[in-house]
């Protein structure tokens, strides 16, 4: 299962939105941050701007690996995980969210990272 395009940030505008305005949750794996989505900030000439569920990004530096390929396996894990928590969830409707992995995550510690993101979703009141 893919994040959909319909769930996924996109545009410079959107992040420097994020990062200016959101509030920030921390763990010791991550950083989450939730802002009130803007819908004239998406690029959506194509197809309307839709409401019905958070829409969310995930960051990883090069930090947390030099190898984009674990990287990318962090980034399908998440994303996989936003998707079930955040899709049936009427808390985070109208919301931006944007994950940023620390450099002390490692894929032996997956099941840990997704405990702490459901705890950071959760403190941030998207998903109960």
């Amino acid at each position: 299962m893919v994040l959909t395009s319909a769930m996924r940030i996109r545009g410079h505008r959107c992040f420097d939105h994020i990062h200016k305005n959101g509030i920030r949750y921390h763990s010791s794996y991550m950083v989450l941050r939730v802002a009130q989505a803007k819908s004239e900030l998406m690029k959506s000439h194509k197809r309307p701007y839709r409401t019905n569920s958070c829409r969310c990004a995930v960051a990883i530096s090069s930090k947390v690996s030099k190898k984009s390929v674990i990287r990318n396996r962090f980034r399908r894990t998440l994303h996989e995980h936003l998707k079930a928590r955040l899709s049936e969830s009427p808390k985070s409707k109208e919301k931006w969210a944007l994950i940023s992995l620390k450099p002390t995550c490692s894929l032996e510690k997956t099941n840990e990272m997704l405990a702490e993101c459901d705890r950071l979703l959760s403190s941030a009141g998207l998903f109960s």
